[in-house]
């Protein structure tokens, strides 16, 4: 007998024959005793809720468990035939990628969805991926199937939970220099360095470089580059602490993928991009930082990644991805 199993009946037990022996016995109960019962009643509820929610759970992934896997060769025979409207050929794609959504949904646990929720939001982008999936393009369909579940599931998430919570102290003294900054625009007519907002609050520069880096990172990786705003960054670049060896994998190939596609810019917009969110070796950098390490100012800098971007844009489009979402940034 499962554990969940034995906790049901002795739930059942203590609750419901407990009435049922107070009521054959006459047994008048006070007001008190009926709080406790509807507490009882509530408690036993939210139990059964959540035993159900385990249940369900525990019941999808053993029935998933038994799709096969498709071989490179069976996911491109099937692939075509979804494209040409066989449905047959679009069920068995779905079914056998089904743990793939389950993987990637168990990495956004407890972010304010449960996992059943996950995974259906998960299937949907599997679902996209399917009707989007065009074999000639030499990809993999896991890699491609990846950048859709998790575009469905970072916007469920978007929309359940948006807010990046930092602690209050922190929140405090970044809008220090947010505001100092601004005023010192005002004044300057122009974005003052990280050297000016200290020089104006007479702290050390570092302390401001420190706050002003967090503030960038923090609004860079959600912000759309235009459009739908479908992806960001944070999808694509691999997680450290992931010990998965399949997802690890996939995100080696989405990270190769956008190396590749970074080819396709010019060395400006290549260097740019890749300074400026970690990529090619580089350590994520703010627009000031890049702007010293190779000689241009800030605005500059910003109007490289801009073009970059959109350039980018259009090429992911070419691919099939909608990635209005990729860097978090202003488009403008």
């Amino acid at each position: 007998m499962s554990n969940s199993n034995a906790v049901t009946k002795v739930d059942d037990f203590d609750i419901d024959q407990m009435d049922v022996e107070l009521n054959d016995s006459d047994i008048e109960v006070s007001d008190k005793e009926d709080n406790s019962s509807d507490t009882n009643a509530a408690l036993r509820e939210e139990f059964d809720a959540s035993n159900k929610s385990l249940d369900a759970t525990q019941l999808y992934l053993g029935e998933i468990g038994f799709s096969p896997l498709l071989t490179a060769e069976e996911e491109v025979l099937y692939a075509r035939r979804a494209l040409r409207g066989d449905e047959a050929a679009r069920k068995r794609m779905i079914e056998s990628n089904l743990r793939l959504v389950v993987k990637i949904s168990r990495r956004y646990s407890n972010r304010g969805l449960a996992l059943l929720d996950l995974i259906e939001e998960g299937n949907l982008g599997l679902i996209r991926a399917v009707e989007k999936f065009d074999p000639e393009r030499g990809f993999r369909f896991s890699t491609y199937a990846t950048w859709w579940i998790r575009q469905t599931i970072e916007r469920a998430l978007m929309n359940q939970t948006r807010t990046i919570r930092l602690p209050i102290h922190v929140v405090k003294e970044l809008n220090i220099y947010l505001r100092t900054a601004r005023e010192l625009s005002q004044k300057l007519d122009h974005e003052p360095t990280a050297e000016e907002i200290a020089s104006q609050l007479d702290i050390p520069v570092e302390d401001v470089s420190k706050m002003l880096r967090l503030n960038e990172r923090i609004s860079s990786v959600d912000t759309p580059i235009g459009g739908d705003g479908e992806k960001a960054l944070l999808d694509i670049i691999p997680d450290a602490n992931n010990s998965d060896p399949e997802v690890s994998t996939q995100d080696e190939d989405m990270r190769n993928s956008l190396i590749f596609w970074l080819e396709e810019l010019n060395p400006k917009q290549k260097e740019v991009l890749a300074r400026r969110f970690g990529l090619l070796g580089y350590e994520p950098s703010t627009l000031e930082e890049v702007g010293k390490e190779i000689g241009l100012t800030r605005e500059r800098v910003r109007q490289i990644q801009v073009e970059g971007l959109r350039r980018l844009r259009e090429i992911l489009v070419k691919q099939g991805l909608n990635m209005e979402n990729l860097f978090d940034v202003d488009m403008d």
